[in-house]
């Protein structure tokens, strides 16, 4: 029995990102044409893969053991393709720390598999200006950045308020209070200072990072609280409203994007399905789901 590849990719977009929409977008193709692929897998094996309900799908028993084998599967067939000579081009991406943070693994997991075979990626992460000033010169194909203010370049992937985010033990501060953030040129440091700074409220730097990592890492042990976004910040705790923290302004996550060859193509369909499915979802931390939204 020979199994169509198409259609099995398919069936792992569609465990991967929760939905036939979100697959279909991946895949560059339609919600209808990924259904009947992978009704037509299901006839093929002979068993039920998805359960369908009028708002809901769910893995069966036999989609989850079948899972596995599927993955191995594309992936044997991508390594007998390395046996060629044909190369397809490098990719180039560009990913803000803030933007993403947290929840860059289950990017890049879900990139790998939309990419054309063998495809070369070169991967910064950065400070959404500085990923945004290597796009400008031409340095990468895809930026994900998280936009402040009302500049309207870009595709808008979805908004990601950002919050206080506090130790999960903790009390009010007393004193100035303990920011932990990046350092410049962070838009949202800069951000919450202006914040604070209207609200009458002294600040003093608790810790500066490199990385958003860090400044988890930093919030966890209690060195003070940081203004990160819903993917950044995760489990965290937001500050109570009784501690009359300044509210932070909303901001946008947003994808800028050269799109010359499929390489490209596919990078950019699988980065807007996966951060708008991100950004939807109530987990910040995606992955592969044994109950999947029907939309």
């Amino acid at each position: 029995m020979m199994l169509d590849l198409e259609s099995v990719r398919l069936f792992v977009l569609t465990a991967e990102y929760g939905n036939l929409t979100r697959a279909a977008e991946a895949a560059g193709t339609v919600q209808p044409v990924v259904s009947q692929r992978i009704k037509s897998l299901e006839k093929r094996l002979g068993r039920q893969l998805l359960d369908r309900s009028p708002r809901h799908l769910h893995l069966t028993e036999a989609g989850a053991a079948f899972l596995g084998p599927a993955r191995q599967l594309l992936a044997a067939h991508d390594e007998a393709l390395r046996l060629e000579d044909d190369r397809p081009p490098a990719l180039s991406l560009g990913i803000s720390d803030h933007a993403l943070g947290t929840a860059f693994d289950a990017v890049l997991h879900r990139l790998q598999i939309a990419l054309p075979p063998r495809t070369p990626l070169a991967l910064r992460i950065g400070q959404s200006a500085d990923i945004r000033a290597l796009f400008d010169k031409g340095s990468i194909d895809i930026a994900i950045v998280r936009r402040e203010g009302q500049a309207n370049e870009g595709e808008v992937l979805g908004e990601d308020p950002l919050v206080w985010r506090v130790p999960p033990v903790w009390s009010a501060p007393q004193g100035p209070v303990p920011v932990v953030w990046l350092p410049p040129p962070c838009g949202v440091s800069a951000v919450a200072a202006k914040a604070l700074d209207r609200a009458g409220l002294p600040f003093r730097e608790a810790f500066v990072g490199g990385s958003c990592l860090a400044l988890v890492t930093a919030v966890r042990a209690g060195l003070g609280i940081a203004p990160l976004g819903r993917l950044v910040g995760g489990d965290l705790p937001e500050a109570p409203a009784a501690w009359g923290l300044p509210a932070l302004p909303s901001s946008q996550i947003v994808m800028l994007a050269r799109t010359p060859g499929p390489s490209q193509a596919a990078a950019a369909r699988a980065l807007v399905a996966s951060v708008r499915d991100m950004l939807k979802s109530p987990s910040a931390a995606p992955g592969p789901r044994s109950a999947l939204s029907r939309a």
